[in-house]
């Protein structure tokens, strides 16, 4: 047999991507954190985000974060094979906001596959690439240009009529509303 023969078999890394934007992140606040490089975190430790640098693996420079904002657990559901991520509010006094659902303090959810993470003027994009490691999980931290609140797509604000067509696809049809009964064909 050859070594790649008997080389162990490569298993995927489960990784959550992180895009972290603030309006004010020329003051620096995320000098601390390592972006752009994949961290190797033990499934067994808590990751932890917030200002004090001997609690939190990841620090946000600034005196309005919480000592440890949030915390994110590694986790298998029971019964199966999917790894999952848990997020934990660890700050009294903000409230963190995970898509439409606002945790108060010591409020835990499953975090989403894909989600926006919002506390104070803080917004991180959260996104889990699946992996199979039992033994540790990576973070890859990126810094956003602009807000990702403006960045996702929000659905149209315009009507759409009873029978799903739009009169936009139909330049030629008059604009104004068409009562039809609904008796009628």
């Amino acid at each position: 047999m050859t070594s790649f023969e008997e080389a162990e078999t490569e298993e995927t890394v489960t990784c959550l991507h992180m895009t972290f934007y603030h309006p004010c992140q020329e003051k620096m606040m995320f000098r601390c954190l390592n972006f752009c490089k994949r961290e190797q975190v033990r499934a067994d430790e808590m990751a932890k985000f917030g200002r004090d640098s001997n609690v939190c693996r990841y620090n946000l420079m600034d005196t309005r974060v919480s000592r440890i904002q949030f915390s994110l657990q590694f986790y298998r559901k029971l019964n199966s094979s999917e790894f999952c991520f848990e997020i934990k509010n660890m700050s009294k006094k903000t409230k963190l906001t995970v898509d439409q659902t606002e945790l108060g303090y010591l409020n835990k959810i499953d975090l989403p596959w894909k989600c926006i993470i919002c506390f104070g003027d803080y917004q991180i994009l959260a996104e889990v690439q699946e992996g199979e490691s039992v033994d540790y999980f990576e973070t890859h931290l990126h810094l956003a240009e602009a807000p990702i609140l403006q960045e996702r797509c929000l659905p149209s604000l315009q009507p759409i009529p009873e029978n799903s067509i739009s009169s936009s696809l139909f330049p030629s049809q008059e604009k104004c509303p068409i009562e039809i009964d609904e008796n009628e064909s």
